[in-house]
């Protein structure tokens, strides 16, 4: 348990000092951006899906190259590269690790508090989702990526890393109508044009085989539930609404307003809908949990004129401590994560 606390505590103080954004190639950024890859990649036996993982990287390292690309085969494919190599589970995880950790460290990068931002992705987006969902942790480390992106007015850049995503976890292809919203002056209809296109031939090739399956088999007709979906849903209520409160004050200061709209609109609707479909809603509702990092890193800018900034940052860290704390001792899948192990420190 001690090496969540250290994980969580290590951006938490300069977080908490307010120290000035680091430079993307100074010594501490790449130092924890290095550690934190190691303790996602070379985990023993963390997370709820590992023996899921483990049967699957068996099943695919003889399997035939059609049913590899059958579905989500950008992950297939890493795991027969990696079978191939003898780097195993291991060099699988570190791979998707590297990727989603990059996706955050470059979305956190262009926050006014890149390590508040880092610190408010721990408890969840690390330990829970990097360490336990791994193939959608790497769809939300190129949606990151993405996010990045599309808030410099990168519609192309935003497109292609979703599609990357979307080989990876096939339900990052609803991500790619947001694209609409980037903050380039292009012309609305060829980008309502380019989504489409790009939504469409996504959805044709990773989705259009397997969506009825999805739908009566395993999401929504079996009323598959998620266990800890409700509180998930709700820890992006709260940024929601700070966002919508707070709205002409943010198209003021910070860019893109119209993507971090909908996807709060979005994040209202899935409070509403958790209950109809448990497991869809909070496997969708994953992809909003970049609301808490760029609302709560935003917050000292946000509410700076009202409220003192480094109370700001202590509550906002007290808040997520919380959160991990509540997480390692009441969650009914925190044993899957306890205790940390390691093989490099074995």
């Amino acid at each position: 348990m001690l090496a969540y606390w250290f994980l969580y505590v290590l951006p938490a103080i300069p977080a908490f000092v307010g120290v000035r954004r680091p430079n993307m190639f100074s010594l501490p950024w790449i130092a924890v951006g290095l550690l934190f890859i190691l303790a996602i990649g070379f985990r023993e036996q963390v997370g709820g899906d590992w023996d899921s993982y483990l049967i699957r990287y068996d099943s695919l390292i003889e399997a035939p190259v059609d049913q590899v690309l059958a579905s989500d085969p950008g992950y297939r494919l890493l795991n027969r590269l990696m079978a191939k190599w003898d780097w195993q589970i291991y060099g699988i995880n570190t791979v998707c690790g590297a990727i989603f950790i990059l996706g955050l460290f470059a979305y956190c990068r262009q926050l006014p508090a890149p390590w508040l931002g880092f610190a408010v992705a721990v408890p969840y987006l690390i330990i829970v989702m990097a360490m336990g969902y791994t193939r959608q942790s790497v769809a939300l480390g190129f949606f990151l990526l993405a996010l990045a992106d599309i808030e410099r007015g990168h519609f192309l850049r935003y497109i292609l890393w979703v599609a990357l995503g979307t080989t990876f976890h096939k339900s990052a292809v609803l991500l790619v109508p947001l694209g609409i919203f980037t903050t380039q002056r292009k012309s609305w209809f060829w980008r309502v044009i380019a989504v489409a296109t790009a939504a469409y031939g996504l959805w044709d090739l990773f989705l259009e085989e397997h969506q009825e399956d999805l739908w009566k088999l395993y999401y929504v007709d079996q009323k598959m539930e998620s266990q800890g979906a409700r509180i998930r849903v709700l820890m992006n209520l709260v940024p929601s609404l700070l966002l919508l409160l707070y709205a002409k004050r943010w198209k003021q200061l910070f860019p893109a307003y119209q993507v971090w709209f909908w996807l709060s609109i979005a994040a209202l609707i899935s409070v509403v809908f958790v209950d109809f479909a448990t497991t869809a809603v909070d496997r969708i509702s994953l992809y909003f949990t970049p609301l808490q990092v760029a609302v709560f890193a935003r917050l000292p800018v946000l509410l700076g004129d009202r409220f003192p900034p480094p109370f700001l940052r202590l509550g906002i860290l007290m808040g997520y401590a919380a959160v991990l704390f509540v997480w390692l001792n009441y969650a009914t899948h925190a044993k899957y994560w306890l205790p940390y192990r390691n093989i490099l420190l074995q």
